[in-house]
């Protein structure tokens, strides 16, 4: 009885001392790598105060968005993370089509062309100025790669080394699959300028982008950029990467205003009115890349059902939209392809003209051609 009593206590002494070796090594993980970002100086928080969106030093959402979940929620949620759902993810990668630098280099300026290099991230070229929104082009959305499953295709349309000079990055918020540390080292020294949410900018710093190329926008707030106009519009979402600094930071979808063409990027967002309002602004837009995945009921106030994004689509007055935030990472309890299902039955539905191009595709916007987009069909 005496030996099992000593054994118990040893067993104990060491599983106490492996939680401890994980704390201390979760801690300085977070105090010491660099994928977490910067934070806001006092001074960047007094300009916050300006803003009717920042309220005791957290950014909020235009209508309340509770994300609380009840503790036997939240338990179930975990283990079907663990044990996820069929078709989770496409058994074989996805094809990608390959795209040429000299072909970007040599696009004419008179032609609006759009690269999906899948999940948020887009190459953009339009009036002669290449643009790219969201360029998260890592391997995994989280801090670590061990900490997220990998993409579902392997590599890109074109590597981050072969891009020619990049004219404008736009952010839409900071989460791990939009805001990519590792891909802002490789593409800082090609950027001119960024164009972020409030609060954003302090991450791009610490990375070492410099100061005066960063141009951080509240919602509603327009900068003109050769020839074209940025207008920081709502969303219904919110922010942080890293522990106790939720909402420290905006999050927002995007109007992208040409002299011939308008370009709409939601980000990511919850259903609202917001739409709406953007489509009476701004629309109606030639193009819309509107959020569809990594959705689930218990947060349908951040993140659209696909049938909620056709919807926003319509709102927003777009004359031909493109569902986004898919086919790159498992990040909800869906099938990879139930996102595009469920949004182009509704879309039809309501005959809003829908395309679905493969990862690498380009749509050229002045073109009556489109991309198939009937190429998931059928995959595994």
């Amino acid at each position: 009885m005496k030996i099992t009593i000593r054994v118990l206590k040893m067993i104990s002494i060491f599983i106490l001392g492996i939680v401890a070796l994980l704390v201390i090594v979760g801690v300085l993980f977070v105090n010491i790598s660099p994928q977490f970002g910067g934070k806001p100086t006092r001074e960047q928080k007094a300009i916050y105060q300006q803003s009717k969106h920042y309220v005791k030093d957290k950014f909020v959402n235009e209508v309340p968005t509770p994300m609380d979940m009840r503790m036997s929620q939240y338990v179930s949620l975990i283990g079907k993370y663990f044990s996820g759902v069929p078709n989770q993810a496409p058994q074989n990668p996805l094809p990608v089509q390959k795209i040429d630098s000299l072909d970007i280099v040599n696009h004419p300026d008179t032609l609006t062309r759009v690269t999906w290099f899948g999940h948020s991230a887009f190459l953009l070229e339009i009036q002669g100025q290449n643009i790219l929104l969201d360029p998260m082009f890592g391997d995994a959305p989280a801090p670590h790669p061990w900490l997220g499953k990998k993409r579902f295709s392997n590599g890109l349309p074109i590597e981050i080394e072969k891009l020619p000079k990049i004219d404008a990055v736009i952010f839409s918020h900071d989460h791990y699959d939009h805001l990519d540390y590792g891909s802002i080292m490789k593409l800082k020294d090609k950027v001119k300028k960024f164009y972020v949410p409030l609060g954003l900018g302090a991450h791009l710093i610490e990375w070492g982008v410099a100061a005066e190329n960063i141009h951080e926008l509240n919602w509603w707030d327009e900068i003109k950029h050769e020839g074209l106009v940025f207008a920081c519009t709502p969303a219904r979402h919110f922010s942080g990467r890293g522990l106790g600094d939720r909402f420290s930071t905006l999050w927002a979808s995007w109007a992208i205003l040409g002299t011939s063409q308008k370009i709409y990027f939601s980000g990511d967002s919850g259903y609202n009115d917001h739409f709406k309002a953007i489509g009476e602004k701004y629309g109606p837009f030639d193009f819309a890349m509107m959020e569809c995945g990594q959705y689930n009921e218990l947060w349908h106030n951040i993140h659209m059902m696909p049938e909620e994004t056709a919807q926003a689509a319509v709102d927003v007055k777009a004359k031909l939209m493109m569902p986004i935030h898919w086919g790159s990472f498992v990040l909800a309890l869906h099938t990879w392809q139930d996102p595009v299902e469920r949004v182009f039955k509704k879309a039809t539905d309501l005959n809003q003209p829908i395309v679905i191009p493969q990862i690498g595709n380009p749509i050229v916007l002045e073109k009556n051609e489109l991309p198939d987009s009937d190429w998931w069909r059928g995959l595994k």
